[in-house]
């Protein structure tokens, strides 16, 4: 542990911005990260708002691995920087949300996978446009190409779903872009945890309850309480009320999309496991498992 007096100068240092503490990371945005939780460790008045407050205080130095590993437990609600009595106007101009969120985007791209897709990211809003406008066309034109091929409609009668979306089409683009996405978060979320700082706060395996709980605070959003679980603060307005509105969408979001990904896997087993292919009318149409769940999903997602 460095002497009292070093980390007194580079506190000192770190609360004027001043580059020699600074020497050893790679970036003005972890920089930044480093200088603001040696200031916030000093203070600790947010110690329980979050996760990141309590793995703050397990460390005196914030190297780039330890400002990437607490940027991602930062769900960015606020919350400190209402509370934080270093804020603009203080000179010390504290704001953990800000420099966390830049942190956290470098991540994105740092831990990319593959890494030559990395750069992409930084221009997330047009590889979007491009992707999708070039993915519609190419599903539309591959469409038309095989309306007329009945080898691509498996067990569908000509009114069906399957007579304008053929069945072999929609397993042949989708399934390997599935595949792809969850390898290439899984391949990810590995290069993070392997180069996560090690501590007692980063265990090299994970145990079942510490899996178990960690689990079950990201399914209720835990973290998007703002601390006391009033929720986030709209805006960046220092007097901006409490909302649990951000949490609400984004649990809307995640378990939409979580129906949707069953009412598919349903939808498989009954067409391949039991011969069942769509509209199903055998289950009574609108009541079919598939259709509840698709149908609830879409609607939480939109």
């Amino acid at each position: 542990m460095p002497p009292l007096d070093a980390l007194l100068r580079d506190a000192r240092a770190l609360a004027a911005g001043g580059p020699a503490a600074m020497d050893h990371l790679t970036s003005a945005a972890t920089a930044e990260v480093a200088r603001v939780m040696q200031i916030c460790n000093a203070c600790r008045y947010c110690e329980g708002y979050c996760a990141v407050f309590p793995a703050m205080t397990r460390r005196l130095n914030f190297s780039p691995a330890d400002a990437h590993y607490l940027a991602n437990l930062c769900h960015k609600c606020g919350a400190c920087l209402q509370a934080c009595q270093y804020a603009l106007p203080h000179e010390f101009a504290i704001n953990v949300p800000q420099a966390f969120a830049r942190v956290r985007g470098q991540t994105y791209a740092a831990y990319a996978w593959p890494t030559a897709l990395a750069g992409l990211y930084r221009r997330n809003g047009l590889t979007v446009a491009l992707a999708l406008a070039a993915g519609l066309a190419l599903f539309m034109a591959l469409v038309w190409a095989m309306r007329g091929d009945p080898q691509a409609l498996p067990m569908a009668p000509a009114s069906s779903f399957y007579a304008v979306l053929p069945h072999g089409l929609l397993v042949s683009l989708f399934m390997p872009v599935f595949g792809f996405a969850a390898l290439a978060l899984a391949l990810g979320v590995r290069r993070f945890w392997r180069e996560s700082p090690p501590g007692d706060d980063v265990p090299a395996a994970i145990d079942a309850k510490a899996l178990a709980e960690a689990s079950g605070q990201a399914l209720r959003l835990t973290h998007l309480g703002g601390g006391h679980g009033q929720g986030c603060h709209d805006g960046t307005d220092l007097d901006a009320d409490y909302s649990l509105a951000r949490r609400r969408w984004h649990h809307l979001t995640f378990y939409g999309f979580g129906l949707c990904f069953a009412a598919t896997l349903v939808g498989t087993l009954y067409h391949y496991a039991l011969g069942w292919p769509a509209p199903y009318a055998f289950s009574g149409g609108w009541h079919s498992l598939p259709k509840w769940l698709g149908t609830v999903g879409g609607v939480s997602l939109a």
